[in-house]
């Protein structure tokens, strides 16, 4: 599956942005469920978010849970990163990746990952 993130840059603090991931395939990607990590720099990979195939159930990480948004629309085949209330520590490259497991969480369950799209929250 080929991912392709792209809708980071730089934004203010308390500010919004959308990230997008769009796949190659539409016949794999309505198969898998999909998430969102970040590396921050000197920082390992962290899971942010994850859908279902279908959409109906999703998973957020602690630390963007109220703020962090994730959806999906398989007639498009992407996958969104809605992020709100951005803070400095939101600062990193996030990731989009695609798992034939549920909801997981564990880098080591996703098969494939998109190139990343850096996101900088700064005043």
């Amino acid at each position: 599956v080929q991912l392709q993130a792209s809708g980071g840059g730089l934004v203010q603090p308390g500010g919004s942005l959308t990230l997008s991931c769009a796949a190659a395939s539409g016949s794999i990607f309505s198969r898998h469920a999909m998430g969102w990590f970040r590396q921050a720099p000197g920082k390992e990979r962290e899971f942010v978010a994850a859908i279902s195939r279908g959409g109906s159930s999703t998973n957020t990480a602690d630390s963007v849970k109220g703020r962090f948004t994730i959806s999906r629309d398989n007639v498009k085949n992407t996958v969104y990163l809605q992020m709100n209330s951005l803070k400095p520590e939101d600062t990193a490259v996030y990731y989009c990746a695609a798992s034939t497991a549920i909801l997981a969480v564990d880098m080591g369950a996703y098969d494939y990952w998109g190139q990343g799209t850096q996101v900088t929250v700064s005043s």
